[in-house]
C-alpha cells in the first residue's frame, strides 16, 4: 500500500479501483531492508516486474487513473501514462534497481539500470525524442499514446540516484562509519572489475574477481595481503593507501 488520503481511504491498494500498486513502497521498503526475511521483499519486487515494468522502464503506478479524483488531486489530473499518472519516472527507477541488489538479484538490478540509461538506449532515440546523452524526468508509460517518448530532459535527480545505484549497490563500494564496505551485486557474466575509491584520507585500489559467476556474495577480501573478516575494510586513521583484493563467491 502507498498511503492513506485525508479521508482515511487507502491509496495504492488492491482494494482500489485504479492506482492499485505504486513504485515507491515496493522499491524504498526493500531498499531499507523491510520484509526480506519474510519473503515479502521478493514478492514486492516480483509484483513490480509483473505489473509496473515495461521495455522503457518501470512505471510509477498501475492501473492508470482515468478520471479526476478530488481527494487525490494532481496525480489524477494528467492523462493516463504521463507524469505521476502511470508515467515512467526515471528518478525512482534506481530505487527498484537498488532494492534488487538488496535481495541479491544482480541480473535484474542491471536490467532496470539499462532501461533508462542514455548509454544503453541510443537506438531508441527516434522513440525517446530527447537528447541521447542525458536523463529525462519521465518517459511515457504503456497507457500513453506515445509510449516510450521522454519529457523534460535535464529536469531530474536521476543522474545522482543512478550514480549511487551503480557505485554503492551494483559495484557495491559503500561508505560506513567503521570503514569502506565492498559487497557487489552484479549480473552473472559481469566479470572482473577494478575501482579506485577515495574515502577519508585514504585511496582504495580495489580489484574484484568473480570466478563462480555469482550475482552476490563475498568469498574473501584481503587488504594489503592480509585477509579480513566480513566485507568492511577497517578504517585506519592516517593510512593513505589500501590495496584490496575481493573474490566473489558463495
Amino acid at each position: 500500500m502507498r498511503a492513506y488520503d485525508a479521508y482515511s481511504q487507502k491509496i495504492g491498494s488492491k482494494e482500489c479501483e485504479e492506482g492499485q500498486i505504486f513504485i515507491e513502497p515496493q522499491g524504498f521498503c526493500v531498499l531499507a531492508g523491510v520484509g526480506i526475511k519474510e519473503g515479502l521483499a521478493q514478492k514486492a519486487l516480483d509484483s513490480v516486474k509483473e505489473k509496473l515494468d515495461t521495455e522503457y522502464g518501470v512505471m510509477i503506478l498501475q492501473p492508470a487513473y482515468t478520471r479526476y479524483h478530488l481527494e487525490l488531486g494532481e496525480v489524477t489530473s494528467y492523462p493516463p501514462g504521463y507524469k505521476e499518472n502511470a508515467g515512467i519516472f526515471c528518478h525512482n527507477n534506481p530505487w527498484v534497481s537498488i532494492a534488487e541488489t538488496v535481495i541479491g538479484r544482480g541480473n535484474r538490478a542491471f536490467e532496470i539500470y539499462q532501461k533508462t540509461c542514455p548509454a544503453y538506449i541510443e537506438e531508441l532515440s527516434e522513440i525517446h525524442r530527447t537528447e541521447p546523452y542525458v536523463y529525462s524526468q519521465m518517459v511515457a508509460g504503456k497507457d500513453a499514446k506515445n509510449h516510450g517518448e521522454a519529457k523534460n530532459s535535464w529536469l531530474t535527480g536521476t543522474a545522482a540516484w543512478t550514480f549511487i545505484n551503480i557505485s554503492q549497490y551494483i559495484l557495491g563500494v559503500y561508505p560506513t562509519h567503521s570503514g569502506l564496505s565492498i559487497n557487489p551485486c552484479v549480473p552473472k557474466e559481469f566479470g572482473s572489475f577494478e575501482i579506485t575509491r577515495k574515502f577519508r584520507e585514504g585511496t582504495y585500489y580495489i580489484n574484484v574477481t568473480n570466478p563462480d559467476n555469482v550475482e552476490k556474495g563475498i568469498k574473501s577480501i584481503t587488504v594489503d595481503g592480509t585477509p579480513i573478516k566480513g566485507c568492511i575494510i577497517p578504517y585506519i586513521k592516517g593510512k593513505t593507501s589500501y590495496d584490496v583484493k575481493v573474490i566473489m563467491g558463495n
